[in-house]
């Protein structure tokens, strides 16, 4: 048994993705179904994301974003006041 999905997407987008699948000589349909049983398969999104746009979500970033959290876990934890950290930028 089948079932309609429907989604919203950016039209442009969207006849980009058609053109790109149709070239591998698939449907948008097939393409769709293909990401979500490799997602459900692998039980993870089956592809790295990468954010070429944003910077704050380099891997450098994310690592130190890590060891913050870790840091704040271990209890290690430094606190300044307005008035210490503007003093810090001059």
């Amino acid at each position: 048994m089948t079932v309609n999905l429907n989604i919203r997407m950016d039209s442009d987008i969207k006849n980009q993705a058609e053109a790109f699948f149709a070239d591998l000589g698939l449907s948008m349909t097939t393409a769709i179904n293909l990401f979500v049983r490799q997602s459900l398969k692998q039980r993870k999104i089956p592809f790295e994301i990468l954010s070429d746009y944003d910077p704050f979500y380099s891997q450098s970033n994310l690592r130190a974003l890590d060891r913050s959290i870790q840091a704040y876990q271990e209890g290690r934890v430094v606190t300044k006041t307005w008035e210490e950290l503007r003093a810090m930028e001059e």
